[in-house]
């Protein structure tokens, strides 16, 4: 996003033009800032054998499945039903990796018949999956490296504490499960969390994969997960993608030497391809002054956007209406009936009632954490690509509010 003319544009298309046509609030996606951050993935790992699968439970809209898809991307699952939506979109189920948690090994035979790779991170289901498929069906398997990445344990999941994957002291469990079941195994996999800054955590967690791959022999890929920080503010520090490419580019050619054959390497980006091409645009209901602070209500709440509450993140928020106005101090709140707050004390361009805000970095776990709390609709969704904004989900309405409710006869 970028301020010309004093309007805010996003590959030039007006921002406040978008939110004149489709309404508010609405949250609007940057296709080309997606498939820049795809390709600089890709070529920072070169000559490496990398294949990306994007984690789209970030953000599932069909729309931007197709758009990675036509990249060249391929899909990280964690629900049947996100298999289901990759397929809709087009992916080949080999190009679908599908790492459930916690799930019924009914949801894995589902997967099983729709042909995606199946990830399995506890014994109990690999010793069922086992029993049913034997070595006739593939299958990768989660370790948990015990590595706390990321600072922050809400959204770590590499840690001694964590439900995610098998822990790495069951690895001599797992091979004799492995062995008395004849289980074919093609693919290792660890994810140790979110916001990664250090390439030394990626290294740690490969070293432990490297390792226990000397004991699966018909391995075809290495799956590192993901976990790259962006910024959410001015100044913050994001993982140096190049540095970390060739930090793990080398190790992974030669552990490959070693290993007698090349494989491939995936990741499963979610945040860092989509996060930065997200905007929320809200309404101001109201101005609402205390005797301490001076709230900015608008139009939306927890509802639409969680993460500020659930994980303590942070959103620049910017004034779309006044680009030039005197920073004030503002903190911004929603209509929801719960304390919402999006953020305490903002410097913000001076706000006044109908302007109209927009919460950056607002395009990974935006829409898809949304809810109808308090019966308020999700909000529309547009993408701005090839020079145009285009709406790709209607804004819901009181029918889609109660279309799955039964009259019941008293």
């Amino acid at each position: 996003m970028e301020l010309k003319n004093e309007r805010y544009e996003a590959s030039g298309i007006d921002l406040l033009e978008v939110a004149n046509e489709f309404g508010l609030p609405v949250y609007i996606y940057d296709g080309n800032k997606i498939l820049d951050q795809y390709n600089r993935l890709l070529n920072a790992f070169k000559p490496v054998n990398i294949k990306i699968k994007y984690a789209c439970k970030a953000l599932n809209n069909s729309a931007i499945l197709k758009l990675l898809k036509n990249a060249g991307s391929g899909l990280d699952t964690v629900s049947i039903n996100e298999v289901k939506l990759g397929l809709r979109a087009g992916f080949n189920p080999d190009d679908i990796i599908f790492t459930p948690n916690c799930v019924s090994i009914e949801e894995i035979q589902e997967a099983v018949k729709l042909g995606v790779h199946i990830n399995i991170d506890n014994i109990s289901i690999l010793e069922q999956f086992g029993s049913l498929y034997g070595n006739s069906v593939p299958c990768c398997i989660r370790i948990n490296p015990h590595i706390l990445a990321g600072g922050n344990s809400k959204i770590s999941t590499g840690h001694i504490d964590s439900k995610f994957g098998i822990s790495v002291y069951q690895l001599r469990h797992v091979l004799r499960v492995v062995k008395s079941s004849n289980i074919l195994v093609t693919g290792l996999h660890m994810h140790t969390g979110s916001d990664i800054l250090d390439a030394g955590v990626f290294l740690q967690g490969a070293e432990i994969l490297f390792d226990a791959a000397k004991d699966f022999p018909d391995l075809k890929f290495i799956d590192f997960g993901s976990g790259f920080k962006v910024a959410y503010k001015e100044g913050d520090i994001t993982t140096d993608i190049e540095e970390l490419a060739s930090s793990i580019a080398q190790s992974f050619l030669d552990f490959c030497k070693d290993y007698g054959r090349d494989l491939e390497l995936w990741f499963e980006p979610g945040k860092y391809l989509v996060s930065e091409s997200g905007y929320f645009l809200v309404k101001v209901n109201v101005l609402k002054q205390t005797t301490a602070t001076v709230f900015v209500g608008v139009d939306s709440g927890m509802n639409h956007l969680i993460r500020p509450m659930l994980y303590d993140s942070y959103h620049s928020i910017v004034n779309l209406s006044n680009p030039n106005g005197k920073q004030r101090i503002y903190t911004v709140v929603g209509y929801i009936c719960e304390t919402d707050t999006f953020g305490w004390d903002r410097r913000i361009n001076e706000v006044h009632e109908g302007d109209v805000l927009c919460f950056k970095n607002a395009g990974a776990y935006g829409f898809t954490m949304s809810s109808n709390y308090n019966a308020r609709f999700r909000p529309a969704e547009v993408l701005i690509y090839n020079g145009k904004a285009q709406l790709i989900r209607k804004r819901e309405t009181f029918d889609d509010l109660v279309q799955n409710e039964v009259d019941v006869q008293w």
